[in-house]
C-alpha cells in the first residue's frame, strides 16, 4: 500500500506542475532554454543560425579572447582539470592563491577569496556572517541571490525603497537597539535596469550607523571605473568604505568563478565558517587560468573599459534619437520597457528572426506591467553592428512605450 500511494502522489504532483506551466504560458512567463552553438561572442551562433548577441554579460568580450583560451588550456595542461576536492580538504592549489591574491590586488582590498559562483558566494556571506539576532537592510531590487540569502540568514530583514538613502536611515534610525550584528547589503549596478546605487551615501550611513556594508559588484568588476575595477574605484572609495566586496568571473572577465573581498576578518571567518565553501569541489584549473588571464588583460589594457563606455553611449543616444525612453546610467546594460509580457516575447522572437538575439523579461524577475528587453553591449560589437540593431528598433518603434 504504501508504494501504490506514494505513486499515486507522484502523479498527482505531476500533473499539477503541467497545470501550472500551462498558466504560466498563458500569462506569457514561461521559460525555455536556447541553445547557443558557437563561442560567446558578439558574432555567434545560435540553433544553426547566425546571430548577433546582445544579451550576454560577457561585457568586454573576453569570454573567447585568446589570450583566456590559451592560459585555460595551459592551466589545463599543467594542473588537470579538477581540484578533486573542496577547498579545506586538498582541493586549494597554487592557482587558486595567485588568483585571490591577483584579485586582492586588483581590488585593492587586503584579501580575496574565491566562490564557485556569485549566487553561492551572496549566500556565504549573508549566512554566514548574520543569523538569529541580527538585521539586514537590502534594496527592493536586490539580485534573487541576495534574497536567498537574506531569507536563509534568519536573520530580521529590512527593505529599503529602490536606491533610496532616506528610507535607509529611516529605517536604520528606527531600529537602533536590540540587535547583535547589523548589515545592509546592496548590487552596486542593477543587473535588470543597469543603474548604480549611491554608495557613497550607503556607505556613510554604514559607518554612522555601525553596519557591516556588504556590495555586490558582479556587474560593475570590468565595467565601472577607469580601470575596470569596479564600483569603489568609480566613486573614489575604498575598502575602508565598502566592508566587502562580490563579484563575479563569469561577466566581463569572461570566465567562471566568483569572489569576496574584504578585510582579514571577513575572508578567514568565511573559511572557517562557509558551508558552499566547506562542502563543494573547488573551482578546475581551466577557469582559474582564465580568470587570471582576463585580470591581467585588463590592468595591461584599461582603454578597452573606455571603449565598452563609448559603444554603450553610442546605441543609447541612438536609442533617444528614436523617441524611446532609456536610462542614462553609464552602464553597458540597457532596458527598454514594453510592458506586455507576451508583447516583450513576440518583440524577442522577431529581432531573433532578423538575426539579434535580445532576450526579453519578464516577472517575476521584473516586476508586473514592466517587462522589457534586456539589451547588454559587449566591447567585440562594432558601430555597424550597432546601426544595423538601431535600424530593428526604428522599424519597432510604435511597440515602445
Amino acid at each position: 500500500m504504501p508504494q501504490v500511494s506514494r505513486v499515486v502522489i507522484g502523479k498527482s504532483l505531476a500533473g499539477e506542475l503541467a497545470s501550472e506551466l500551462d498558466q504560466l504560458k498563458e500569462m506569457g512567463q514561461l521559460r525555455f532554454l536556447r541553445t547557443i552553438d558557437g563561442p560567446q561572442q558578439a558574432h555567434t551562433s545560435l540553433q544553426g543560425q547566425p546571430i548577433l548577441l546582445l544579451c550576454s554579460n560577457n561585457y568586454l568580450g573576453f569570454a573567447n579572447h585568446p589570450q583566456l583560451r590559451a592560459r585555460s588550456r595551459a592551466a589545463t595542461e599543467i594542473y588537470g582539470c579538477s581540484a578533486g576536492a573542496s577547498r579545506l580538504i586538498s582541493g586549494t592549489m597554487g592557482l587558486h592563491v595567485e588568483l585571490e591574491e591577483k584579485i586582492a590586488n586588483f581590488k585593492k582590498t587586503p584579501q580575496a577569496l574565491l566562490f564557485n559562483s556569485g549566487y553561492v558566494a551572496n549566500l556565504a556571506i549573508l549566512t554566514t556572517l548574520v543569523g538569529t539576532g541580527d538585521v539586514i537592510y537590502s534594496d527592493a531590487l536586490n539580485h534573487a541571490s541576495i534574497v536567498d540569502g537574506c531569507r536563509l540568514s534568519r536573520a530580521q530583514l529590512k527593505i529599503y525603497r529602490h536606491c533610496d538613502v532616506e528610507h535607509l536611515e529611516d529605517l536604520l534610525q528606527n531600529s537602533a537597539a536590540g540587535f547583535r550584528r547589523r548589515l545592509i547589503v546592496t548590487d552596486s549596478v542593477f543587473s535588470m535596469d543597469g543603474d548604480i546605487a549611491p554608495l557613497p551615501g550607503i556607505s556613510e550611513l554604514a559607518r554612522k550607523y555601525d553596519a557591516v556594508l556588504v556590495v555586490d559588484d558582479a556587474h560593475a568588476t570590468g565595467v565601472l571605473g577607469c580601470g575596470g575595477r569596479g564600483s569603489a574605484e568609480h566613486f573614489g572609495l575604498d575598502y575602508n568604505d565598502i566592508d566587502i566586496q562580490m563579484g563575479t568571473l563569469g561577466k566581463a572577465l569572461g570566465s567562471c568563478g566568483a569572489y569576496v573581498a574584504g578585510a582579514s576578518q571577513y575572508i578567514d571567518y568565511l573559511v572557517n565558517k562557509a558551508r558552499s565553501l566547506i562542502y563543494s569541489t573547488a573551482l578546475p584549473p581551466a577557469a582559474l587560468g582564465a580568470s587570471l588571464a582576463a585580470i591581467d588583460l585588463l590592468v595591461a589594457e584599461p582603454e578597452i573599459v573606455s571603449h565598452l563606455r563609448s559603444l554603450t553611449d553610442y546605441f543609447r543616444c541612438g536609442l533617444k534619437r528614436l523617441g524611446i525612453a532609456v536610462c542614462d546610467d553609464p552602464t553597458p546594460i540597457i532596458p527598454v520597457v514594453v510592458g506586455d509580457p507576451n508583447k516583450t516575447m513576440e518583440l524577442s522572437a522577431w529581432f531573433l528572426e532578423q538575426g539579434v538575439f535580445i532576450q526579453g523579461i519578464r516577472p517575476p524577475t521584473v516586476a508586473s506591467g514592466q517587462s522589457l528587453l534586456r539589451v547588454t553591449i559587449s566591447a567585440d560589437l562594432t558601430h555597424a553592428d550597432l546601426d544595423m540593431v538601431l535600424a530593428l528598433f526604428a522599424e519597432r518603434r510604435k511597440d515602445f512605450s
